[in-house]
């Protein structure tokens, strides 16, 4: 019989031995057939600790009484369930008068749509406007070294999403209580992740393996009949009496198309201007601008580690900061990316934005991280797409202020607090950018009250870490695609109540925000999907 037991506290330096013996104390003595770690977390508010959640079996059943002194509970583990079965699937296909599902996008969301839709038998047909993996990636080194940008792959578009060149992280606060998360964790180990993914409590895969996982991850949906056309962008949907008809692509190729999974990412910006022309309701989404910031990796490593900073049976340190300034923003630290670098990740000629990723080992200098202030229609106006337009704005100022050539424009915070516009300070902290760079004034970039809640809550994130707000942290501009400014509307069945057969999912579509949520989102739309087709087929 397997029971859970939660919050397991040992001290990081003890040997396998040790734990044993410790486990075995916490246990009583029972037999322990096997042990299975559920959930690991470090704990560094004192002495360091990890903290376990364990399923173990025994070799007998406990009473109630036994389990309540042991404190344990009986462990029976959620498996995820498929919809329907490969055959239930095709004889659905079989009798549906659309043909199979399309899904556009192959960011998370849309290749786990698509992995369980061809998991049921779907065969889907999976349309990215970008570069297969592998070939994106060496776009996006092409682009590094020489400033060539290719608009419909880069960093945010292409086989993976935006995620792909991203730390990797799997953490997510959404509720699952379907199997859901293990699912997607499952299929990421299958296709070449670590399997301590399935484990530790701040999940990341690296963009080194990502690379490969997603490649992988393909072929699956391939093996199993699905289908991926790379390099082909919807340009429009081809509806009739409010339903979709077709997709059809930016070479003029008109694809039958009843149902059509949404998948696009939040940086499809043409797609969002021709779905509101084409009258698909959707409503503008509060979301956040910043800068992203830099330390040395071994200033966070002090912090939360203290004399243990650099030892390597602990993690890389990692922090979550947020801090209400006083004019009433939020700040808040996003998509922190430790031992890693800031990339450019600019998608549009005449623009400029960045992001951070971190490899799988983490082991670069600087750590970094978006330092991020919520907007609102206050700051980019009224308007479905005032939002979009309030980004590209700020990404043409930020592309300027780097002097035109795509050179990201970066600033010590000493400078940036200092409102210095010239004879700009070099720090000790050395930019991680693989691409080229120059000095600017990035208070250009925003408003007074953005400018003043960011220096403030970079000054009291300085009170919880110490040293974070040191005059040669380096900032780097402009960060304004933490998540979609829009939210296109769906119904309880996920479908969109303008255009039936149009399942609008994941992070573009204003549903998700990170990988793990996407990916999730992206398995409750195929399910809804394949309840649709049952549904006409019965």
């Amino acid at each position: 019989m397997k029971y859970k037991i939660s919050d397991f506290r040992v001290d990081f330096r003890v040997t396998q031995q040790e734990w044993d013996r410790l486990l075995s104390k916490r246990l009583r003595g029972e037999q322990i057939l096997s042990c299975q770690v559920l959930r690991r977390s470090v704990d560094a508010r004192k002495n360091i600790l990890f903290v376990y959640h364990l399923a173990v079996e025994l070799n007998r059943r406990l009473s109630e009484v036994e389990q309540k002194a042991l404190n344990v509970e009986e462990y029976a583990e959620e498996e995820y369930r498929l919809p329907c079965s490969a055959e239930e699937g095709q004889r659905a296909i079989a009798g549906a008068a659309g043909g199979r599902p399309v899904v556009i996008g192959s960011g998370p969301a849309g290749l786990f749509a698509a992995l369980i839709l061809a998991e049921c038998g779907f065969c889907p047909l999976v349309l990215e406007r970008g570069e297969a993996v592998e070939k994106r990636q060496q776009s996006v080194e092409h682009y590094n070294r020489t400033g060539e940008l290719k608009e419909n792959s880069n960093i945010q578009f292409g086989e993976g999403g935006a995620g792909t060149f991203s730390d990797g992280k799997l953490n997510t606060g959404v509720k699952d209580s379907g199997g859901r998360r293990m699912k997607v964790l499952r299929a990421f180990v299958s296709c070449g992740a670590k399997e301590d993914i399935l484990y530790e409590a701040k999940p990341h895969i690296g963009t080194d393996y990502l690379i490969r996982v997603v490649a992988a991850l393909r072929r699956r949906i391939e093996e199993l009949g699905g289908e991926f056309r790379f390099e082909t962008r919807a340009d429009r949907l081809c509806t009739e009496a409010g339903k979709v008809r077709a997709v059809l692509t930016e070479a003029g190729e008109e694809i039958p198309a009843e149902t059509v999974i949404l998948a696009i990412g939040h940086s499809a910006r043409d797609t969002f201007a021709m779905l509101r022309e084409q009258g698909v309701a959707m409503q503008a989404k509060p979301f956040a601008v910043g800068l992203r910031i830099e330390h040395r990796q071994e200033l966070i490593d002090r912090s939360q580690y203290g004399q243990y900073a650099g030892d390597r049976r602990l993690p890389t340190a990692e922090y979550k900061l947020t801090h209400q300034a006083e004019n009433g923003r939020r700040v808040y630290s996003f998509c922190m990316c430790p031992g890693g670098r800031v990339v450019n990740a600019a998608s549009e000629r005449g623009r400029l934005v960045c992001n951070g990723m971190s490899c799988q080992a983490r082991d670069l200098e600087n750590a970094n991280s978006a330092i991020l202030v919520g907007i609102d229609e206050r700051d980019y106006g009224p308007g479905v797409l005032a939002g979009l337009d309030y980004q590209r704005r700020l990404e043409e100022a930020a592309f300027c202020l780097g002097g035109g050539d795509y050179a990201m424009p970066v600033e010590t915070f000493g400078d940036f607090k200092a409102g210095r516009t010239e004879n700009f300070q070099i720090g000790g902290v050395k930019s991680s950018l693989e691409c080229r760079s120059c000095p600017a004034d990035l208070r250009t970039l925003f408003s007074p009250e953005i400018n003043q809640a960011l220096v403030e809550g970079i000054t009291a994130f300085g009170r919880k870490i110490k040293g974070f707000d040191q005059d040669d942290a380096l900032l780097t501009g402009v960060e304004a695609r933490s998540s979609s400014p829009v939210r296109i509307l769906r119904d309880e069945d996920f479908v969109s109540p303008a255009c039936r057969g149009l399942y609008p999912c994941g992070e573009g579509a204003g549903y998700a925000g990170g990988i793990m949520s996407a990916a999730m989102d992206g398995i409750k739309t195929a399910e809804k999907v394949i309840e649709a087709y049952i549904r006409r087929n019965q």
